[in-house]
Formats: C-alpha cells, structure tokens, sequence
C-alpha cells in the first residue's frame, strides 16, 4: 500500500528559505489579467517552480488581494513581484536587463512550446495576456519570439493560468535538465 506524505514530510522551504534560495532566470508578466482568481494561481505556480518573480501590469490585481490570496494560498508572499501600469514599459526594462521577451500567444510563425529550448544560461520573460483579448499586438510586436501551446480539440485556448502551469512546468524543466 501507499502511502500519502504529510505535508511536513515534503521538504518545503519556509518564505524566509525561499527568499534566499537560487531562482530560475525566468520573470512572468502578466498583461492585464481580470481575474485575481488567475493571478493567484500563477504566484502559486510560480512559487512552486522557483522563478525569480512576477511583473503585474495594467489592470492586473495586486497583492494584498482576498482573490490572490484564495488560490495563491501565500505565495503572494514568497514570490518577488513589482507592478508596472504600461506593459511595455515593463517589457523594455526586461530588455535593457537583457531578457529573452517570449510572448505565449496564438500568432504567426510562433513556436511550439515542444520546440522551445531554453537553458539556465537564458533570462526569459514570458508574457501571459488577458483572458479574452490575450497579449496586446504592441507587445506582441515587441517579443523577441512567441510560443504556442499544441491544441488538439474544438477550444483552441487555455485559462490563463492553465497556460501558465504548462508553459512554466515545462519551460522550467528543460531549463533544469
């Protein structure tokens, strides 16, 4: 038989632990996210992948936020985060910072997240956009590349932070190997 693990059993850092710990290069921005709901899942994701931290941006909900808070279960308070009221000016700092700005959107000739490779060596700064506009065209038109998750059925779109948990699980892996 087998045997669940107690949550004290699985190893995880305190906030103060994870605050001190080495990161992925990797910085989400979020463009103009309506719900908290979403944004919460995406701290909670990204707490649980180690990236470096989250840019709020636009309309995008803030920390301290009862919407945040519910899915985000804390991880508001263990990811470093910073708002930006212009997306682009977020994605140009990111650049002067020498970041890889990586739209994840539906777009010509983008890239399927499958033959996307990225290392440790890379800063990437992957950009999530609203729930029904998606990334606005100005920032699309400002990434240095744009990846697609595969679809296979009659909805050819993700909940945000759906696409998020992917994009992140499996960009954050390959980085790992």
């Amino acid at each position: 038989m087998t045997r669940k693990l107690k949550t004290s059993e699985l190893g995880r850092l305190s906030v103060n632990e994870f605050k001190e710990a080495d990161k992925l290069p990797v910085t989400v921005v979020l463009d103009n996210i309506r719900s908290g709901n979403n944004v919460g899942s995406v701290f909670r994701t990204s707490d649980a992948l180690r990236i470096e931290k989250i840019i709020l941006c636009g309309i995008t909900a803030t920390p301290p936020n009862k919407e945040i808070h519910k899915t985000a279960i804390g991880a508001e308070k263990s990811i470093d985060w910073e708002y930006c009221k212009d997306t682009e000016e977020a994605v140009q700092k990111l650049r002067s910072e020498g970041y890889k700005i990586v739209g994840v959107e539906q777009v010509e000739n983008s890239i399927l997240l499958t033959d996307f490779e990225s290392t440790t060596n890379d800063k990437i700064a992957l950009i999530f956009g609203n729930e029904v506009k998606g990334v606005q065209q100005k920032i699309i038109d400002l990434c240095d590349e744009n990846i697609e998750i595969p679809q296979y059925g009659t909805k050819h779109s993700f909940n945000i932070s759906v696409s998020a948990g992917i994009v992140l699980w499996d960009i954050c892996n390959k980085m790992r190997r």
